[in-house]
């Protein structure tokens, strides 16, 4: 146990699941689909804001998606800050998140926590887990970071401060943030900071918002200072709305909402920004921010079936919950630019609102908007924020006092390729979030080796017997990278060529051209990597597997095309091929079940459910696309005494209701079981 003043690096008892090993398969397709449309009362702004920023894939990122959902009790590293008003808990091997915010002197959890996490899909690369406060990076989602270990350190400032820190670099738009928090010794709020720092020559799409997850009780009251909001329900178009009248009644109590909804609240300028949610007494969450943090968002999971089982399946032992949340842009359909060689920063703080009740809870909003806007400017004047904001500036480049943790190595890795591009490349100033070197058992490690055969001069550090690039299991993205692969030219090196182009799709319909371009440019050079015949049993299987996933993209493309058929024939026939060369590769045998579905092939998934490992195909997810497949063979029969007899897939995907619809297809005449019902609707 570490201790710097009132912060405390320590470990905390959770019951949690085993995360398992990384899904091997590069997320190469285009899988981000919005989930939304644009309606009525939408600003031709905002409207136009929804088309930039969008990605197609996660990559270069892994799917996380090896968890399951038997729960083991262990200890995890937690550091602790603590006065007399408050004790915040923050996991940094759990993406930083603030886990539990304690409020002393009313004995309450301002945060929905517990004892348990459970992991489920829900975040841009699957695991997620609900509770605490998150911090989301990178584009509309749950961050890439928020199931990783982040670099962690206590760093004692001149000011007196003791601060702890985390950091890390966000892959996706190559920028690196870091997030501090500290709690004064006679404060009454938390207080985190947030910077993040573009190096790169050209403005960069930026996503930020800080969810938290709050207990939701029938007397739950969410305030912030709007009137109307933009709204979205997962089925409808967004449309202007006012929270407070709707059709079903007043959403501002989470309780009302028949289902899943998000509410972002139309701050007028000039007006500070802020959200809380109240309970009975008025205690409860209040989250403030200095100006730059412009939007605040109401999620509610709603009373229906759906809502409740997906409170259930996140949160067996919680109780339920609601989120509000603070992001950069006014929703999180937007992404603002970044511009190039600049930084962003803002103060959040944390802390027990403590409204009076009847105020709180009046049907007069107005009434409740300005006694809760009152109340907390007593807690943190805004003059006290942009005090700390000005503070938190002055020290986010002190160097670390005491490192705890130590996150991935992509950072370093970036530094590395920035020097070594011609004429060096812009990076951040490493005095304050130091990434480290690279280090052998890396998953970086074996593109540092690239970069390092790549040099014409040899130099000390590089031993001449050092081997080439003998392949990797983790992905790269950019056209530096795709040149020194093709530069190398062996078979491992033409994989992952082939893996790049094909992770470059578009999203926009008036240049999908490119992406046709791109994909047949895969096509092409996994053929190559397969034909030097040196590949890898494990790169193998995946050229395979990647060569069938780009020829059936081609085939959606233009599925009226002459060449369609024969495409989806060969991209079935190679996922085959690929589940052959790997059979116990079990995120290989669900994508090649579920593609053969897809393209009208069940009785090609139900074969390969039938030659896998008994330990692959009669568990989770291959149990359920046995079931499909059986059902799309007409034999509903077959298919409906597999759910009878149980089928969890641990890895459901939020939204996902293909359960309960596949029982109402072959057991019309039954009700939908309690725990198949995941309709957010």
């Amino acid at each position: 146990m570490a201790s710097n003043g009132n912060v405390t690096f320590t470990s905390v008892s959770l019951r949690i699941p085993d995360a398992g090993d990384a899904n091997p398969l590069p997320p190469v397709q285009a899988a981000l689909a919005q989930p939304y449309r644009i309606g009525t009362g939408v600003p031709a702004q905002l409207r136009e804001a929804t088309e930039y920023g969008r990605v197609a894939n996660i990559y270069p990122y892994s799917v996380q998606s090896g968890y399951s959902r038997e729960l083991h009790t262990r200890d995890v590293p937690a550091v602790v800050l603590e006065n007399k008003y408050l004790r915040a808990v923050v996991l940094p091997t759990m993406g930083g998140h603030l886990w539990e915010l304690f409020h002393k002197p009313s004995g309450k959890h301002l945060l929905h926590t517990g004892d348990t996490v459970q992991f489920a899909n829900l975040a841009l690369r699957n695991c997620w887990f609900a509770g605490g406060i998150e911090w989301n990076i990178g584009t509309r989602g749950h961050s890439p970071s928020t199931c990783q270990t982040l670099h962690t350190a206590i760093v004692e400032l001149p000011d007196g401060r003791n601060v702890l820190r985390m950091w890390e670099f966000e892959r996706l738009h190559e920028v690196v943030f870091q997030v501090e928090l500290w709690l004064p010794e006679d404060s009454e709020v938390l207080l985190s900071a947030v910077r993040i720092q573009n190096p790169n020559g050209h403005n960069v799409p930026m996503y930020w918002w800080s969810n938290a997850a709050v207990p939701q009780t029938a007397s739950t009251r969410v305030i912030a200072p709007a009137v109307e909001a933009y709204s979205s329900d997962y089925s409808t178009d967004i449309k202007r709305v006012t929270p407070t009248k709707m059709d079903f009644g007043d959403a501002t109590w989470p309780q009302n909402s028949p289902h899943a909804a998000d509410y972002f609240f139309d701050i007028a300028p000039g007006r500070r920004h802020w959200i809380t949610a109240v309970d009975h007494d008025g205690d409860g969450l209040a989250m403030l921010s200095t100006g730059r943090l412009r939007g605040k968002k109401l999620f509610v999971w709603g009373q229906g079936s759906g809502g409740q089982r997906w409170q259930e399946w996140l949160s067996p032992s919680g109780g339920q919950y609601a989120e509000i949340q603070a992001g950069l842009a006014q929703t999180q359909f937007e992404h603002l630019s970044l511009p190039a060689h600049s930084s962003w920063s803002w103060v959040e703080a944390f802390g027990n609102a403590a409204l009076e009740s009847v105020p709180a809870h009046s049907a007069d909003w107005n009434q409740a908007v300005e006694h809760a806007s009152a109340r907390l400017e007593t807690l943190m004047p805004s003059a006290s924020m942009e005090a700390a904001l000005a503070q938190a500036e002055a020290g986010f480049d002190t160097a670390p006092t005491h490192m705890l943790l130590r996150g991935n190595a992509w950072g370093a890795l970036e530094r590395e390729r920035r020097a070594e591009a011609s004429g060096g490349r812009a990076w951040v100033n490493e005095s304050g979030t130091p990434f480290g070197d690279v280090d052998a058992d890396d998953e970086a490690a074996p593109w540092l080796q690239l970069l390092r055969s790549s040099r014409e001069v040899a130099s000390p550090e590089l031993d001449a017997h050092e081997p080439r690039f003998t392949g990797a299991a983790s992905f790269v993205c950019g056209s530096d990278w795709e040149e020194l692969l093709l530069a190398e030219g062996s078979a491992e090196a033409m994989f992952h060529v082939a893996i790049i182009r094909h992770a470059r799709q578009e999203l926009d319909t008036t240049v999908q051209i490119n992406s046709a371009v791109q994909i047949h440019s895969a096509v092409q050079a996994y053929g190559a990597a397969l034909e030097l015949k040196e590949l890898s049993r494990r790169s193998q299987a995946l050229a395979l597997r990647g060569r069938g996933v780009a020829l059936l993209s081609l085939a959606a493309q233009d599925p009226e095309g002459s060449a369609a058929a024969e495409r989806i024939a060969e991209g079935v026939a190679q996922l085959e091929a690929a589940c052959t060369v790997e059979p116990e590769n079990a995120s290989l045998l669900v994508e090649a079940m579920t593609l053969s579905i897809r393209h009208l092939r069940p009785e090609v998934a139900l074969a390969l459910s039938e030659r896998a490992p008994s330990d692959l195909s009669g568990t989770g997810r291959p149990k359920f696309l046995q079931a499909l497949a059986l059902a799309r063979l007409g034999q509903a029969a077959k298919a409906a005494q597999i759910l009878r007899d149980g089928v969890q897939i641990p890895d459901l995907r939020e939204g996902e209701d293909a359960i309960s619809e596949l029982w109402e297809e072959v057991c019309p005449q039954e009700t939908v079981p309690a725990e198949y019902r995941f309709a957010m609707q």
